[in-house]
Formats: C-alpha cells, sequence, structure tokens
C-alpha cells in the first residue's frame, strides 16, 4: 500500500513554494521546483564529525568512534560492492557528483542537465548500500591520512584549528573534521557498519531537489530504489562545555611570508529552541557584520594604517549548541589588530552603532537571502540545513526583516565577553613571537 503523500509549502512574499514529500519509505524528500537549466539533488543525513558518541533507543550503553569516521564513511561510500565507483557512474550520464563531511552533517549531491531519473536512482542507491573490508579502509586509511598531513601542512587551517581548539574545552567541534592519523588508525568495517546504520537511516536522513523535475519522477524513482526503513531514535551524548574560552592566545610557527590570524569570540548564549536559535544567527551575524566588514570604520582604520591585507574574513557560526564569531586575515602585528578588535568592539557596546549601518547591514543580509533563491544550489543546501535545524526556510526571510536595533545592541553588550575571547596566530619561523 503506498502511503506516500505532499505537502505544499508556500511563501506569500516570494511567490515561492516547495513539495514536502513525506516518502513511505520513511524518507523526507524536499522538491523544490525551479525552471533551471541544471538540476541539483543533495542526499543529507544529520550526522557530522561531531557525533562520535551515541546511541539508539533502548541500548544501555553509549558507542564511541574514533575522530573523523564521519568524514572516513563519506569516502568510503563512493566505493560499490561490483568493484565500480559511483563517481564514474555519474561522469556516464555527464553530471558532476560531490559529497561533504561537516560538523553536523554529510552530504552527497549531483548536478545535472539531463538523465536526472537515473542519476537520482544512483544517489539513492549508493548511498544506501555500503561495501567494506579490511583492504578497502586500510587503503583508505592511507589516503586519507595523505589529506590530514595536506591539512596540517597549511597555516590557514593550523591557525583555525589552533583558535578552535582555544575556544572550546571539550566539545568535538575543536577537532579537524577528518580527524587525525592516530584516530583514523583505530576506524575498522565494523564500525562503519554501525554508523552507516545508525544514521543513515531515513529518519536521519533528507533528500532535496531543486530544479525543474516533477513529484512523479521523483516519487517513482523512490518507490523503485527506497525500501521502507523502521524507524529509530538517536541519542547523542551532549557536550558538557564551560562559558569561557580555553585560554586567550595560542601561536604556531610556520613557513609562510606574512603572519595570519584567526580572532574567535565564543557565544555562550546559544539558545535551544530552533526558532530562537535562527533568530539569534541573523543577530549574531549582522553584528559581525556590522564590525568587521570591509565597509566598516574598524577595517577601514586597520587596512589604512597597514595593520592588515585587504584578504580578511568575518562571520558568525552557530549549531545547536555552539556557536562563535570569527575575524581573520594577515597582518605583520597580529597582537596590535586583536588589541584594536577587543577596543573598538569595548567602544561599540558603549557608544552603540549607526543605525544607519544597521539599516544597510541588515537590509544587505536580507537581499542576499532573496538572491540566493535564484540558485538550485544555494536553495538546495540552505534548505539542508534549515531542516536538520529544525526551521522553516521561508521563515528566515521573516526574522531577517523584523530584527531590530535594540535586538542588535542589546545581543553585543551581552555577548563578546572579555573572558570569551581568544585568537591563534601563525607566524614565519624567523619572525617567530613568545607568547
Amino acid at each position: 500500500m503506498n502511503n506516500t503523500h505532499i505537502e505544499e509549502i508556500k511563501s506569500a512574499i516570494f511567490g515561492e513554494k516547495y513539495d514536502l514529500i513525506h516518502h513511505r519509505s520513511g524518507l523526507d524528500i524536499y522538491l523544490f521546483p525551479k525552471k533551471t537549466a541544471t538540476t541539483y539533488a543533495l542526499f543529507a543525513t544529520n550526522y557530522g564529525s561531531v557525533d562520535n558518541c551515541f546511541k539508539i533507543a533502548g541500548e544501555d550503553d553509549y558507542t564511541t568512534v574514533p575522530e573523523g569516521i564521519a568524514h572516513f564513511l563519506e569516502h568510503k561510500m563512493f566505493a560499490c560492492e561490483d568493484g565500480s565507483d559511483a563517481f564514474d557512474r555519474f561522469s556516464q550520464f555527464g553530471a558532476d557528483a560531490n559529497a561533504y563531511t561537516s560538523y553536523d552533517k554529510t552530504v552527497y549531491l549531483f548536478s545535472c542537465t539531463s538523465d536526472f531519473v537515473p542519476c537520482l536512482a544512483e544517489l539513492m542507491d549508493f548511498v544506501t548500500h555500503p561495501f567494506f573490508t579490511d583492504e578497502s579502509v586500510k587503503k583508505e586509511q592511507g589516503i586519507i591520512g595523505e589529506e590530514i598531513g595536506m591539512y596540517d601542512d597549511s597555516p590557514s587551517n593550523r591557525s583555525y584549528y589552533a583558535m578552535l581548539g582555544a575556544l572550546y574545552h571539550s566539545h568535538d567541534i575543536k577537532n579537524n573534521v577528518c580527524g587525525t592519523l592516530k584516530s583514523i588508525e583505530n576506524i575498522t568495517p565494523e564500525m562503519l557498519y554501525r554508523c552507516h546504520k545508525v544514521f543513515y537511516n531515513y529518519s536521519n536522513m533528507v533528500l532535496v531537489i531543486c530544479g525543474d523535475v516533477t513529484a512523479e519522477e521523483v516519487i517513482s524513482v523512490a518507490d523503485g530504489h527506497l525500501p521502507e526503513c523502521e524507524k529509530t531514535e538517536i541519542i547523542r551524548k551532549g557536550h558538557i562545555e564551560p562559558p569561557h574560552a580555553v585560554c586567550e592566545r595560542v601561536e604556531n610557527r610556520m613557513q609562510l611570508a606574512v603572519p595570519i590570524f584567526d580572532i574567535g569570540i565564543k557565544d555562550a548564549s546559544v539558545p535551544c529552541s530552533a526558532a530562537e536559535r535562527a533568530r539569534r544567527d541573523v543577530i549574531m551575524s549582522v553584528i559581525a557584520d556590522l564590525l568587521f566588514s570591509k565597509t566598516g570604520k574598524l577595517y577601514s582604520a586597520l587596512y589604512d594604517e597597514g595593520l592588515i591585507s585587504p584578504a580578511v574574513s568575518s562571520g558568525y557560526t552557530i549549531s545547536k549548541d555552539f556557536g562563535y564569531t570569527t575575524f581573520s586575515g594577515e597582518s605583520d602585528d597580529p597582537d596590535a589588530v586583536y588589541k584594536r578588535v577587543k577596543d573598538y568592539i569595548a567602544k561599540m557596546k558603549h557608544e552603540g552603532f549607526e543605525r544607519e549601518d544597521f539599516e544597510r547591514c541588515r537590509k544587505v543580509f536580507y537581499a542576499s537571502f532573496v538572491r540566493e533563491l535564484d540558485s538550485a544550489d544555494d536553495i538546495a543546501n540552505n534548505l539542508v540545513s534549515f531542516v536538520f535545524d529544525g526551521y522553516d526556510f521561508f521563515g528566515y526571510a521573516d526574522i531577517i526583516a523584523g530584527v531590530t536595533y535594540e535586538e542588535v545592541m542589546e545581543a553585543l553588550r551581552g555577548s563578546y565577553l572579555p573572558e570569551c575571547f581568544t585568537m591563534s596566530a601563525v607566524f614565519p619561523i624567523e619572525n617567530a613571537k613568545k607568547g
């Protein structure tokens, strides 16, 4: 009996809609119809690098797995039991396939201009049919070991993870998504099968499609390739994390021409509610833009004085149990930049932002969200993030439109506490400073 049913989700503001298909297999499928030349499909599991201690409801004991196993599993899923490679299969259809693992999710995807149906069938098949052997795992350990070595040799990567390690005491976000050379040595086929069984359950996954396709096409493929799956409840062991940073400053020395820095500010007020978290995301993102944007006063002063190079980046990151703001770049004197950043934030807390600057930032943020509705890639990736976080995709725009100056100032004054700051700096070996 086919009990698949469809909900239509509309936005009166944008004149857009998408279908939420509750498939009989237990998988929720989000179809965002767009008259685009390229169709984008994304099969994702709510499982990332921080999920290293878990159990299924009814089990007495937690399972603890090595760091980097989610990323390792992502790599291994493309190798099929018959010896073929899923990448090769997609290329035969002229499609581009890829995958990525983040802190909180693993995503498999493809884009195509034709042959959507066989591509979707391939995506469903290889993600739901794992195959691991001792030999293939050992080979992958060597491949990922080289990837880890490459990241370890990257000053920017080293600085970023040192910053996270200086912010977080015990949360797994401080660990490299790839794991370490030591941790991946302990990964076995049995562990991979266990993680796949737990986290690749349809109740923990979504399929998102954006392009010129119909619900009937999608359901037909799902009917033929997704058997019914019994829902499971995953219990993840939480992190007990103090609100303050581990330390105020860390330093490394590597071969590079100009010192680099990553300033991090820990957010100790991440809400439990998905709606409140979405609002927090908007507010803190606006604050980060007001503080660090290239059109702002701080950047202009630092650049005019020769303290930073033009290539800086900043932003706010939030998930269910962590959040932080970053400001990163190159500088001959990272410590001077760090001091100026802290002084400027203290000044803004006291004086407040200009209201017209706030309105400009909010409008730019809103316009950016609207522009992303023209991109199948952006729609699919954003939709997955909102679904996993438990918040409505279209409702995010309403939050942006409704955030007030008073909310932003209240959040600024209640956050950015002195004990939540840290800076990671990497200096050229010959110019290393003492911490």
